[in-house]
C-alpha cells in the first residue's frame, strides 16, 4: 500500500515540487497550502486547504486526510519563510509572525499527526530546516532562530517518539533557485530604508543573498533527499543538501567558534 504523505506550505517553490516528485514516484501525496484552490489535483496529487498558523485548520486538513485514506504515513514539515531585519528594528509582530510559521507552525502540525502516528506504531516526519540552523548571518536573526528551534524540536522529539517506531530526520537545506525572495521574505521598512544606521550592510548583505538564491540550482535534491529519508530506515538524522550546507555544517564542526566566524566573514565579506 502506498505511503501518505502530508506536505505543508506546499503551494510553491520546494513544497510544490516534492509534492509533484513523489506524486510522480507513487506515492499518495496531500499537498497542504492556503493556496490549494491553485493547485492542479493529479493521479496522486490532492490539494488540501491548510494554514499553519490556524489550529483548526490543521485538524480539518487531518481528519480529512485520516476519513479518506485511514492513516498519514509522512509528515513533511516545509512551511516556513525568512523574515529581514535587525534585532534592534524588528517589531513584535514581526518576531511572533516569525515563530507562529517556521515554529509553532511546526509543533502544531506535529501535534495533530502524532497520535495517529502512534496508535499505527509507525511513521515518519521529516522537518525542513536550514543551514541556517547551525549558523548565523546578519540581518537574519529572527529566521536564524526559528531554524535553530527546528533542530532543537529534531532532536528531542526523536526521543519521545522512539518507542512507536516514529523516525524524525531535519533537512538542512542550502540556498537553492526557488521564488523564496520573491514570495517567502518579509522584510523589515526600517531596516531597509535609506537613513537605517545598517545600510552600508543592507547594501551590501543583501543581494549576495537575494543572488544566491535566484540564481541557485534547481531544489531537485530537496525532494530526492525526501524520498531518501522514507525509503531508508537507516538514514540519517540530520541531512544537510544544498553547497552552503554541506559546506558550512561540516565547517561547523571542524573549526573552533571563532575560525568559524572567520570563515563567515571572509565568505560573505562582512566586516
Amino acid at each position: 500500500m502506498a505511503h501518505v504523505v502530508l506536505i505543508t506550505g506546499a503551494g510553491s517553490g520546494m513544497g510544490r515540487l516534492t509534492a509533484s516528485y513523489l506524486a510522480e514516484n507513487g506515492y499518495i501525496v496531500y499537498a497542504g497550502s492556503r493556496r490549494a484552490s491553485e493547485l492542479k489535483t493529479g493521479e496522486n496529487l490532492h490539494p488540501i486547504y491548510l494554514d499553519v498558523t490556524d489550529s483548526e485548520s490543521i485538524q480539518d486538513a487531518v481528519s480529512t486526510i485520516i476519513n479518506e485514506q485511514g492513516k498519514i504515513d509522512v509528515l513533511v514539515n516545509n512551511a516556513g519563510y525568512g523574515l529581514l531585519a535587525t534585532v534592534e528594528d524588528g517589531t513584535d509582530e514581526e518576531m511572533f509572525d516569525q515563530f507562529n510559521v517556521n515554529v509553532f507552525g511546526l509543533l502544531r502540525m506535529t501535534r495533530e499527526v502524532l497520535p495517529y502516528m502512534r496508535k499505527a506504531q509507525q511513521g515518519i516526519i521529516i522537518n525542513i530546516s536550514s543551514f541556517l540552523g547551525k549558523m548565523g548571518l546578519p540581518l537574519l536573526t529572527h529566521y536564524n532562530a526559528s531554524k535553530y528551534a527546528v533542530e532543537g524540536i529534531t532532536d528531542s522529539l526523536r526521543f519521545e517518539t522512539l518507542p512507536f517506531n516514529i523516525r524524525v530526520h531535519s533537512i538542512q537545506s542550502g540556498l537553492f533557485g526557488t521564488n523564496f525572495v520573491r514570495e517567502g521574505l518579509v522584510t523589515n521598512t526600517a531596516t531597509i530604508s535609506e537613513d537605517s544606521p545598517y545600510k552600508n550592510l543592507v547594501d551590501h548583505f543583501v543581494p549576495v543573498v537575494a543572488g544566491a538564491i535566484n540564481d541557485g540550482p534547481h531544489p531537485q535534491p530537496i525532494a530526492e533527499a525526501i524520498q531518501e529519508i522514507i525509503e531508508n530506515e537507516d538514514a540519517d538524522i540530520f541531512v544537510p543538501v544544498g553547497g552552503e550546507a554541506t559546506t558550512f555544517i561540516p565547517l561547523r564542526k571542524e573549526l573552533s567558534d571563532k575560525a568559524f566566524e572567520q570563515k563567515v566573514k571572509e565568505t560573505f565579506g562582512i566586516g
